[in-house]
């Protein structure tokens, strides 16, 4: 099976102190173990670093911690990478919804979602 893993499960996976992380960290796991084919948005490695990095203490991860963990992950979770098409792509799809704000960052993750899918 293959799952893509959304910035919110990782940071809670990762972070002992995060509202979810007992249920996200099992299913991070699997990925681990080999037991599903894991894969993560070149978009969430960014958004992974700032958001790790400026949490507020003392959930809060040192720059060069962050910077290991997310190397960390791309030991086991392939990399989905996206570009100005799926980007234009997400763009579209919130315009044609007639949806505005935060929200395209999803639909940037549903469009590495659907090439995960497709390939």
């Amino acid at each position: 099976m293959k799952v893509l893993y959304d910035t919110s499960v990782l940071i809670a996976a990762l972070l002992a102190g995060r509202t979810n992380h007992d249920l996200a960290f099992p299913q991070l796991e699997l990925a681990r173990r080999g037991e599903v084919e894991g894969y993560l948005s070149t978009h969430s490695l960014a958004e992974l670093y700032a958001v790790m990095t400026r949490l507020p203490q003392p959930l809060s991860v040192l720059s060069e911690d962050t910077a290991a963990a997310i190397a960390d992950l791309l030991e086991y979770l392939e990399p989905v990478p996206l570009f100005a098409e799926d980007y234009q792509r997400a763009i579209m799809r919130m315009v044609a919804l007639k949806l505005v704000g935060g929200g395209v960052f999803d639909a940037v993750i549903a469009q590495a979602a659907l090439k995960v899918s497709i390939d």
